[in-house]
């Protein structure tokens, strides 16, 4: 079972839509859910933290739930961790976005707004620029792959081996994160076509491993 968190965030119908898609073309016997149910959570294979909008109103609404714990609790029991989006913002240590906001600390480093030099946000196409292709994550996607973006801050790690792919737009950052049994991804897999669908049916394999 892939569980993706629900905690009132914005239409998360297109990353369980996603999920699907992968778990069918992979051929694994797998199921995808979407809930806030502790208990279903931590017996899951998998777990996906979604997020769209701003970093403050999804940690409140991940506390508010009750799933900052939850959380935690998914990756002391080693079980698979994806941070999409804001979501991966939230496992930072905290987002200078509209005022100061703790995430979940569970990668050190901080998340930024892009310079004012640039256009904000970044929307649209850009590539992958992978450091650590051996990583199961990225089984079979292209140094240099496209993969589809929205956002107006990114993640800033503390610790460079932590980066598993960077992206250029206007310089290089973390566009993807890996730290034990979580990872991370600042683009959209769901938006992001047969790359975002392989990535997808990755992580799907590491929780039917």
């Amino acid at each position: 079972m892939i569980t993706i968190l629900d905690y009132k965030i914005g239409n998360v119908r297109s990353v369980e839509k996603a999920v699907d898609r992968a778990i069918q073309e992979s051929g694994l016997r797998q199921q995808v859910t979407l809930s806030a149910d502790p208990d279903l959570i931590l017996s899951s294979d998998g777990v996906i933290l979604p997020g769209v909008g701003a970093f403050g109103a999804c940690i409140t609404n991940l506390t508010t739930a009750g799933l900052a714990p939850i959380v935690h609790r998914v990756v002391e029991e080693d079980i698979p961790l994806l941070g999409i989006c804001v979501g991966m913002q939230m496992l930072f240590e905290e987002s200078e976005e509209m005022g100061n906001w703790k995430g979940l600390g569970l990668l050190p480093g901080r998340v930024r707004k892009f310079p004012d030099t640039l256009r904000i946000p970044q929307i649209g196409w850009n590539q992958l620029h992978i450091r650590r292709p051996d990583d199961p994550l990225l089984a079979g996607v292209a140094d240099g792959a496209y993969a589809y973006f929205v956002h107006s801050y990114y993640c800033d790690p503390a610790e460079p081996e932590d980066i598993l792919a960077t992206t250029d737009y206007g310089f290089e950052y973390a566009s993807m994160v890996r730290r034990g049994r979580i990872w991370g991804a600042q683009f959209h897999p769901e938006k992001s076509q047969q790359v975002g669908i392989r990535i997808l049916r990755n992580f799907v394999a590491l929780g039917a491993g």
